[in-house]
């Protein structure tokens, strides 16, 4: 459930700046047809992450949330080292942290292999879906 709201979050997070400003910053790593990836990206965490979410259709939206994933450990986080939380000072302004390492993006992925090899729970759509295709 936490993996699919923190997609649902990041893609919320993008949509709300604008597709575009994001297809801009897919422009700047050289990322190909970056307008297309921007909106495919918000899609994915917006509409995988609530699939997640609600314990449905697992097996299908896991692939391309796992490739979002990895896409941005390679791009963005790897460079950055393993740690999420990067603390460069504290004034009287507050906290002033550093950009964030792949540590996040492994928890996802080790949450999406969790609900494959494990399944979604008993409180789960696919659970649901299941039962129902068994009693007919």
């Amino acid at each position: 459930m936490i993996v699919g709201y923190g997609f649902m979050e990041h893609g919320y997070a993008k949509l709300a700046r604008g597709p575009e400003d994001f297809a801009g910053i897919l422009h700047a790593l050289g990322m190909p047809f970056p307008e297309l990836l921007s909106w495919a990206t918000v899609l994915v965490e917006l509409l995988g992450g609530l699939a997640v979410f609600l314990g449905a259709f697992i097996p299908v939206v896991s692939l391309p949330m796992a490739v979002v994933l990895l896409v941005a450990i390679v791009t963005v986080h790897l460079p950055n080292g393993f740690s999420s939380i990067k603390l460069q000072s504290v004034t009287m302004g507050g906290a002033h942290f550093g950009q964030p390492g792949y540590e996040t993006d492994l928890l996802y992925l080790a949450g999406l292999a969790a609900l494959l090899l494990g399944g979604s729970g008993p409180l789960a759509l696919d659970r649901i879906f299941t039962q129902r295709k068994s009693l007919q």
